[in-house]
């Protein structure tokens, strides 16, 4: 079976502001995942606090639902103490 080549959403990189166009949650694009079957999400990060002033966190929303509405340029600090990525811890898991 010859794999499917997959590409990233037009226009969209991690670090830019982007919006789900369904729900219009809105964040930043801080993960790309791509799937076994070829599903693609888009993890979007919330910039915004809940009533009690702590980040509502990152949510996953499939790629074709998720449009760009700012570019912005991510820069990582070389000293950063960080020895690899992964969620964050507390993150909601989408699951199915």
């Amino acid at each position: 079976m010859k794999k499917k080549s997959s590409s990233k959403p037009a226009g969209i990189k991690l670090g830019d502001l982007v919006k789900d166009m369904i729900t219009g949650f809105t964040g930043i694009a801080s993960s790309r995942t791509e799937y076994l079957f070829g599903c693609v999400h888009i993890g979007i990060t919330s910039n915004r606090m809940d009533k009690d002033g702590v980040p509502v966190g990152a949510l996953s929303f499939d790629e074709q639902r998720v449009v760009r509405v700012d570019k912005r340029d991510v820069v990582v600090s070389p000293d950063s103490t960080a020895t690899s990525g992964g969620p964050v811890p507390g993150t909601p898991v989408r699951l199915g």
